[in-house]
């Protein structure tokens, strides 16, 4: 194994075109790796980008990638270093397409970012992509004809497909009603609370216009007094009332465009030392933030930072929930512990970010390059005894909801089922969801014949299948059954290659899901299946 270092120390000036600068809540160490999946050439460079939005002084950055082989070992590493002074800083790391003195062989490889902030162990990003290395062999799917989508209004499914239909959406956004809704030409950062022009009634209008189904404004719980940090003066019936202003728009919308679900909702939680989740169905605001006459400014009192009660608020509410861009450690805590299980946890979280593009992002033609990878995180969640299936979305606060890239998270609904929220959680309850990074792909596990998202009991032999589909022509490049314990607190581990895996499981619990990316780096990841095996 090769190691090279690369130095990065790039002192790059404030750069702020907004009157206002980003708040507290965003100021979160973000890095991203972009490696190309297919190369006309031998060489290639892998592109990182390193961000700290809201920093007031500068930080240094230790980062080290790692190009892993088919087989799992490593066989190149880079290492460096970046400042960050406020802005945010790229570095190229090529790669010359060789192995030692050798050209690499053929192969699907895996290129790892690992990345921290020095001085700060809760500022840790990992994540890994994989690359094709000049012609591997493609693997051989099942056929699988796609299923209907919602925009699909007069799509019949045919006799041999499942029998739901596919909902694409965006679960992650924000307006003006908390940090977000800015103009794209001016947009760098988030807003303070209230400032932008756009609120949740333009983003509905927008995503609708670009063909999603689904679009959640999910509004930071504690900026509805308009503040970050709390307003001494803040009037609380003016905070819950613009929180069932938003509920009232978002019900109009969907009233008024059929077959389109406009969902108005809450991202609880503050970065610093808690952990962002979006609630769904909540009609309640959740809060704890209080103005100096002690008015609570919410509808509902919830310790900040006190996930164990608010799971078992959200249990008895039936409310659901999603783990919001989950970091490897300090999210998430109950008694210390990172990304710790409940049983009311269980029941109520159903979602976990696994792939985001940029929150800042401002482009409009679904080509952003910037975007993280939070399936290590997710796995620890499901090994840690979550039942939650993977979402991808794309966290806007600039004014291009759902178009800053092609990914999102599919939704089934049982054919002739209508969409409105009420079947939309439904069908999260029942975990009955994809996460894609292209919007014209499919991806539906099967255990058995059994749908992804269920929790069965088996004995004897287990066949799971990988049910793939393009309607834009790609085809996999990489098929991967997952597999992990819920409750062990290990590893989740690659067990299978192939999309259809027959084998008889060892007695127990398990979880497994499929994940395939395709020919032009694309990847997908299905819901998991819980199996008790007897």
């Amino acid at each position: 194994m090769k190691t090279a270092s690369v130095t990065s120390s790039l002192a790059l000036s404030l750069c702020c075109s907004l009157a206002h600068a980003a708040p507290a809540e965003h100021q979160e160490f973000e890095a991203t790796l972009h490696a190309p999946f297919q190369s006309g050439a031998p060489q290639r460079t892998f592109t990182l980008s390193f961000d700290y939005p809201g920093v007031t002084q500068p930080r240094s950055v230790d980062w080290r990638v790692e190009l892993v082989r088919p087989g799992g070992q490593v066989a190149l590493r880079w290492r460096g270093r970046a400042l960050l002074e406020g802005a945010e800083v790229t570095v190229p790391v090529p790669w010359s397409g060789r192995i030692g003195n050798a050209p690499a062989p053929g192969g699907i490889y895996r290129v790892r970012l690992r990345a921290s902030v020095r001085g700060d162990e809760h500022e840790q990003v990992e994540q890994d992509w994989e690359i094709a290395v000049g012609a591997p062999p493609t693997p051989s799917v099942p056929l699988f004809a796609p299923l209907p989508r919602g925009l699909e209004r007069s799509a019949v499914p045919t006799p041999e497909s499942m029998p739901y239909t596919v909902y694409l959406g965006n679960l992650h956004s924000q307006t003006n009603h908390s940090d977000g809704g800015a103009d794209v030409a001016g947009c760098k950062s988030a807003q303070s609370p209230g400032i932008a022009p756009h609120g949740p009634q333009d983003a509905f209008a927008f995503a609708h216009a670009r063909g999603l189904d689904v679009l959640v404004a999910s509004e930071h719980n504690h900026m509805f007094d308009g503040s970050e940090r709390g307003a001494p003066d803040a009037d609380p019936l003016e905070a819950r009332a613009l929180y069932q202003s938003g509920l009232q728009s978002a019900a109009a919308f969907s009233k008024a465009h059929p077959g389109f679900l406009a969902l108005y909702g809450m991202e609880w939680g503050v970065i610093s030392n808690g952990g962002h989740l979006n609630i769904f169905n909540s009609d309640e605001l959740l809060g704890w933030e209080t103005n100096a006459k002690g008015e609570l400014m919410a509808d509902t009192l919830t310790p900040r930072g006190d996930y164990a009660a608010l799971y078992t608020l959200m249990r008895e509410r039936g409310w659901v929930g999603q783990f919001n861009h989950p970091a490897h450690s300090g999210q998430f805590q109950v008694d210390g512990v990172p990304l710790a299980y409940t049983a009311d946890g269980e029941e109520a979280m159903v979602l976990c970010e696994v792939m985001n593009s940029t929150a800042f992002s401002t482009n409009l033609t679904e080509t952003e390059t910037r975007r993280s990878n939070f399936e290590g995180a997710c796995n620890r969640l499901l090994e840690a005894g979550y039942r939650v299936a993977f979402s991808s979305n794309q966290d806007n606060h600039c004014a291009n909801w759902g178009a800053s890239f092609t990914n999102r998270t599919g939704v089934l609904l049982k054919n002739g089922v209508a969409l409105n929220r009420a079947s939309f959680v439904e069908a999260l309850r029942a975990r009955r969801v994809f996460a894609t990074m292209d919007k014209d792909s499919q991806l539906v596990l099967t255990a058995n014949g059994r749908m992804m998202g269920e929790r069965f009991t088996n004995s004897g032999a287990l066949t799971l299948v990988a049910n793939f589909a393009s309607q834009g022509g790609k085809r996999a490049a990489s098929v991967a059954i997952m597999e992990g314990v819920p409750g062990r607190n290990g590893k989740v581990t690659r067990m299978s290659e192939t999309a259809v895996t027959t084998f008889t499981p060892a007695p127990g619990a398990h979880f497994y899901y499929a994940k395939v990316t395709q020919d032009d780096g694309n990847v997908l990841w299905s819901a998991p299946v819980w199996v008790m095996q007897e």
